[in-house]
């Protein structure tokens, strides 16, 4: 029979507190540290090493507010485990600059006032970052012409992607401006293509 039915006492099983050491190259910082298997790259980026650029706001990598550079590719922070991603190279919007040099997305969305309460911004310009990078490498999206980036019997991506008003909305659709600075961030990126 079952010993839930005879009433058996049953001990909790213990909460296994799962500790990790990795080396994170942060904006171009090795730095090795002890995380807990259930923090993400954002809560370690924010709480670990300071950097509050990026943001949490949708906990859900809905809002795209928590975007950062993982090893050149733009991700959702706030999805990835830190424990999963020993050896990477994270680049956040504070790692853009060269010093004093604003990288040129950066500039440009200081020149064309693409932020209103800026809440967005670092993620919207970590996402532009590795956006344009998408498009040089030839990684078609949702509005891309067939057949205008690959020839015909190659494999993986093909040339450089033409970024139009309308390509960049799209491959910017995953990050969300609440004050609706598009048309801005749109331009910014406009101006950095040409």
């Amino acid at each position: 029979m079952d010993s839930l039915a005879l009433g058996a006492d049953l001990e909790p099983e213990p909460v296994v507190d799962a500790h990790s050491t990795v080396t994170l190259n942060v904006n171009g910082e090795p730095t090795t540290l002890t995380v807990d298997h259930r923090t993400t790259v954002l809560e370690t980026l924010r709480e670990s090493f300071g950097l509050t650029g990026a943001k949490k706001g949708c906990d859900h990598g809905q809002c795209g507010a928590c975007t950062v550079l993982v090893d050149g590719r733009r991700v959702n922070s706030c999805l990835l485990l830190a424990v999963a991603q020993d050896g990477a190279t994270i680049t956040t919007v504070e790692g853009l600059a060269d010093g004093e040099d604003l990288h040129p997305v950066q500039r440009a969305f200081v020149e064309r006032d693409a932020l209103q309460c800026g809440f967005c911004t670092p993620g919207q310009i970590c996402s532009a970052v590795g956006m344009l990078r998408e498009a040089a490498d030839g990684h078609p999206s949702h509005v891309t012409e067939p057949d205008t980036t690959a020839e015909p019997d190659a494999a993986g991506p093909g040339g450089p992607v033409a970024l139009d008003a309308d390509e960049i909305r799209e491959r910017m659709s995953g990050n969300i401006c609440r004050c609706g600075a598009y048309p801005r961030i749109v331009e910014a990126i406009e101006d950095v293509i040409e």
